[in-house]
């Protein structure tokens, strides 16, 4: 369990001392709940999130102890260093937004006639409950050629899961490669 602090300082000063310290700003906030200042170490979280299983991950702030999906992060332009990151609590039974990675499986076609596999958004917005969220959208590419394009309208949808994108918008292409 990946276990942080809560941030007594907001402000700049006291992110600037943190962030010297080796810690990774975070705020938590769900339905319902109050909003959390944390900070946790920068080299735990990131074991925590590269190894963990499903969409939601436990923490532990102060005295309490709850299960987090990441929302958003930030990160340095130049080094790609993590400056801040939002969670969000995973409340059961509670049906909101989340943004689940796009996985492309198999070989193309159009890879082996000199293409690209090109994901265009990395990540998708769906409206469920935590409970019947999958850990990844896996589309199967093993059938496009250059030029082909797989739209949200044409991914698979799983029961109790709704996309909020507009069904229109391409999640990934074969592009042909330069």
């Amino acid at each position: 369990m990946l276990e942080g602090i809560i941030r007594e300082s907001i402000g700049k000063r006291g992110t600037k001392a943190l962030r010297k310290d080796g810690y990774l700003i975070a705020n938590i906030y769900g339905k319902g709940l109050e909003n959390i200042n944390a900070a946790f170490k920068e080299n735990e979280y990131i074991r925590t999130v590269r190894n963990k299983d499903t969409l939601a991950f436990p923490v532990k702030v102060g005295d309490k102890e709850m299960n987090v999906v990441v929302q958003s992060y930030e990160s340095h332009p130049v080094t790609a260093k993590l400056l801040h990151v939002d969670l969000m609590v995973a409340q059961p039974n509670v049906v909101t937004h989340y943004n689940i990675p796009v996985e492309p499986v198999g070989d193309a076609i159009g890879v082996k006639n000199k293409g690209m596999v090109n994901v265009s958004k990395t990540r998708l917005r769906v409206k469920a409950k935590i409970e019947d969220l999958p850990k990844s959208i896996v589309i199967d590419v093993t059938d496009m050629d250059v030029g082909d394009a797989k739209l949200i309208r044409d991914i698979a949808t799983t029961e109790n899961v709704k996309f909020t994108d507009a069904d229109r918008v391409a999640v990934l292409s074969i592009i042909k490669a330069k």
